[in-house]
């Protein structure tokens, strides 16, 4: 009897101590992917060098393309690509950010496991640190915005364009970019915006500060007869 209790007693011991590899080898898995990230965030952050597997090299601190970039074969870094591409699918920002918090979280998380604190109490918690971190940005910090305020409207967009390559040419973009949604929102229903409906059209030659909106058709082909073809047609 007693010997069946020590074999039994060596397995638990064997299984606990392969669990909290499995969680250890996640964690860092994931904050390898975070750490990637980490340094090409904010308005100062880095540029990468990106190599593609088909041997294309991409210079970029564009969070989303990064990570896109990232093939990750470990199930939790694919998480976390998976992760920050939810972010751009929803917001169409803020991927680098959700991936460096999730990277922080998960270290805090390490730190809590290695003092023996159980994964479900660990989780449980930062479930209700969930739910008070949204009441206070909902109930506190959040401010309502006019929909049909233009300038309020450019400064947001300015603001989301400070951390991008192109930021130096965010007085000309940011009202582009507003302009081209409100033409699409519905004033009844703003958050319902399908920004499929807006079409960029790119062309070689020129510089960003030539970017314009077309309120109408653009046509890619060039004329067949350049002489006598008409090159506007107004409204009939």
């Amino acid at each position: 009897m007693s010997g069946k209790g020590n074999w039994s007693g060596e397995m638990s011991h064997v299984s606990s101590e392969k669990e909290a590899d499995v969680l250890l080898s996640n964690i860092n898995a994931a904050k390898g992917v975070a750490d990637i990230v980490r340094t090409s965030l904010g308005p100062c952050g880095l540029d990468k060098l990106v190599v593609s597997a088909e041997g294309d090299v991409l210079i970029t601190n564009d969070g989303a393309t990064i990570m896109d970039k990232i093939a990750a074969r470990h199930p939790a870094a694919r998480m976390l690509v998976e992760l920050s591409r939810s972010q751009d699918i929803e917001a169409g920002d803020g991927t680098t950010t959700v991936v460096v918090l999730a990277g922080a979280i998960l270290n805090s998380c390490l730190r809590l496991f290695k003092l023996g604190i159980h994964p479900m109490t660990i989780s449980s918690a930062f479930q209700l640190a969930e739910d008070e971190a949204q009441r206070i940005l909902l109930d506190v910090m959040a401010k309502p915005v006019d929909i049909q305020d233009r300038d309020l409207l450019i400064k947001l967009a300015t603001t989301s364009l400070a951390s991008k390559v192109i930021s130096a040419h965010s007085d000309k973009l940011a009202p582009v970019a507003v302009d081209a949604v409100m033409k699409i929102v519905d004033p009844a229903m703003p958050e319902n915006v399908d920004l499929n409906n807006i079409k960029i059209h790119r062309r070689l030659g020129g510089t960003v500060r030539d970017s314009e909106i077309v309120d109408g058709v653009v046509f890619t082909r060039g004329l067949y007869h350049a002489s006598n073809a008409p090159k506007f047609v107004e409204s009939t």
